[in-house]
């Protein structure tokens, strides 16, 4: 299954036996977002990163940098449950 699919059947079981109300708010922040433009400005696959300085699992922050002079970095978002 391509990844298209995927998101395609994800987004469908996410909205499945919502009320048409949240359908519908939920729909309309997504075609405000895609409206914004905001996609474009994303980083693009293999752009580096800018220096960041994001808190780690436990509320501390960490800066890009300091990490990367430590070896490879790899980022993770984990939007939480909401």
């Amino acid at each position: 299954m391509l990844l298209q699919e995927k998101l395609k059947a994800m987004k469908k079981e996410s909205i499945a036996g919502r009320p048409p109300e949240v359908i519908a708010v939920l729909l309309g922040e997504v075609e405000k977002l895609v409206k914004s433009g905001i996609a474009g400005k994303a980083i693009k696959s293999g752009e580096a990163l800018p220096e960041f300085t994001l808190p780690d699992e436990k509320g501390n922050l960490v800066n890009s940098k300091d990490l990367l002079a430590q070896g490879p970095l790899a980022v993770i978002f984990y939007r939480g449950i909401w």
